[in-house]
């Protein structure tokens, strides 16, 4: 029997916030330790465990909610209790517990001592999912700032690395400037619905017919650009190569998987459940979006030699395989983003995993041709390899592949065959920057008799490596249950029951 909460009371609210309020009273208790032990390698090793423990203590109790069918007692006010938000926030722990297990061993080698880098990635975590929770476009802009500065100062965790601190600068700028142009369109969209929560703002503008109200279509506008520049979408994308070539190793790999994938899922929420009346306002802009995003980021990732900023460009292309997903403004979009999302974070945090095994000093200088026959003194890890770049590529037989396939069928379910057509074009151009990877392990021989020999993965990072590998596989041969999972989630991603203006329910429930 599903749990009803009754969102109008103290004890409700608890309940439909028990894993962010896990969650943060663990990062308290993080902040305590890291003000008390702050000083050598032993103190950061102590604060990581007790970051994983609250991550993992904050995935049971979503598990448990969302296990007891949890769902508001009428229209949700200000938090959702849905199947997207219980898959959405599991993909943002998850990324957050990966990160986490390949920073345990990165941070000490680095010498980046810093109890606080494991407070930020709770904090930046909790962000994530106050964001796929927002029932109201306040709440998620909360949720959305939590992240962000969290990220900002994580990019440039490593004070004595000028690149971290030129990445945290140009972060911080652009995605504040970034931040305004969505609570400018936050408030404007207010200004047309007269009011901010995303079930009424999908009442009225159908309602009152807003779909072609200057003021909403201006709202929209501002909030798609300020979102743009949050995921990295062509030709907004500017700060992302340098930020992700500066940032900590696995800070770039959460930026580049998590952090998008929180961004995607708030982005859905507001297209799909608040705006899918008003669908003809925003889908051509998103659809040149995806198209110019698609095709630009794999172009420049074609040009790079720098497998770090490579997998950055890498990143701005799957932006805009998740854009497709978005221009379709259907539950089947949004259920091809949680399969996609599940699959790129896999994918994205083991091939970091690699590079912080097989790089030094921030894995700025580590190239395409440095990883010259590792197939033959690292096998295991060559394999590993192997399948993130072929995942990635969307390559038969590994979740990847799932993933676009996904992605394209909720595309040309939505009459939208031209978008379809070009995400097959830019993924054949992907091929050429993911194979020379593979070609260089298995194809080429060693640079030197000592190449590769201190290239060991140890403690947590070869069960983050091997994990990811092997679950990209399995869900790539396998997907029947985690599609079947993506899509009961999605099901009721659009308001489940449509009012009128007329019925008291709509002005008393929602204030």
């Amino acid at each position: 029997m599903d749990m009803v909460v009754n969102l109008s009371t103290p004890a409700g609210w608890s309940w439909a916030l028990l894993p962010e309020i896990v969650l943060t009273v663990w990062a308290l208790v993080l902040m305590l330790a890291a003000g008390w032990r702050h000083s050598g390698e032993d103190d950061q090793r102590f604060a990581g465990q007790l970051a994983l423990a609250g991550l993992v203590t904050a995935t049971f109790a979503l598990f448990w909610l969302w296990a007891n069918g949890a769902r508001p007692d009428g229209v949700a006010q200000m938090v959702t209790l849905d199947g997207f938000r219980y898959a959405s926030s599991t993909i943002f722990l998850l990324g957050a517990i990966l990160t986490v297990l390949l920073s345990l061993s990165y941070v000490g080698r680095e010498r980046i001592l810093t109890p606080e880098y494991y407070l930020l990635i709770v904090f930046a975590t909790i962000g994530m999912m106050v964001m796929a929770a927002a029932a109201d476009l306040i709440v998620l802009f909360l949720g959305l700032e939590i992240m962000s500065v969290c990220m900002y100062v994580l990019a440039g965790i490593n004070r004595r690395s000028v690149f971290g601190a030129e990445a945290a600068l140009k972060y911080f700028l652009l995605g504040a400037f970034a931040s305004g142009f969505v609570i400018y369109g936050i408030a404007l969209i207010y200004g047309a619905a007269g009011t901010t929560n995303l079930t009424m703002i999908d009442i009225r503008s159908g309602t009152l017919g807003l779909q072609s109200n200057g003021m909403l279509l201006a709202g929209i506008g501002l909030f798609l650009i300020g979102f743009a520049f949050k995921v990295a979408a062509v030709p907004f994308h500017m700060w992302a190569p340098d930020v992700y070539d500066g940032a900590p190793t696995p800070i770039t790999g959460f930026m580049a998987a998590t952090v998008k994938a929180a961004a995607f899922a708030a982005l859905l929420r507001v297209m799909v459940h608040a705006l899918g009346d008003s669908i003809g306002a925003w889908q051509n802009a998103v659809w040149w979006l995806a198209a110019v995003t698609m095709f630009g980021g794999n172009l420049m990732a074609l040009a790079q030699r720098r497998i770090k900023r490579m997998l950055a460009y890498s990143s701005i292309g799957h932006a805009g395989y998740l854009l497709t997903a978005v221009v379709s403004g259907t539950e089947s979009g949004a259920a091809a983003y949680l399969f996609y999302a599940f699959a790129y974070t896999l994918t994205t945090l083991g091939a970091f995993g690699v590079l912080t095994v097989v790089g030094r000093d921030g894995e700025r200088d580590l190239r395409i041709d440095d990883f010259a026959g590792l197939a033959s003194r690292r096998p295991w890890m060559a394999f590993a390899m192997a399948v993130f770049m072929l995942s990635l590529l969307g390559f038969p037989g590994t979740a990847g592949f799932i993933g676009k396939w996904y992605v394209l069928s909720s595309a040309i379910e939505a009459d939208q065959w031209s978008l379809a057509v070009i995400l097959v074009l830019a993924s054949v151009v992907s091929a050429g920057y993911y194979l020379p990877v593979i070609m260089q392990m298995y194809m080429q021989p060693l640079a030197t008799e000592e190449a590769h020999r201190g290239s060991v993965a140890v403690g947590a990072t070869r069960w983050v490596i091997g994990a990811a590998a092997s679950l990209l596989l399995v869900f790539g041969v396998f997907p029947g249950r985690l599609m079947e999972l993506s899509r009961s989630s999605s099901v009721n991603l659009k308001p489940a029951v449509q009012f009128t203006l007329s019925e008291p329910v709509d002005t008393t429930v929602v204030r």
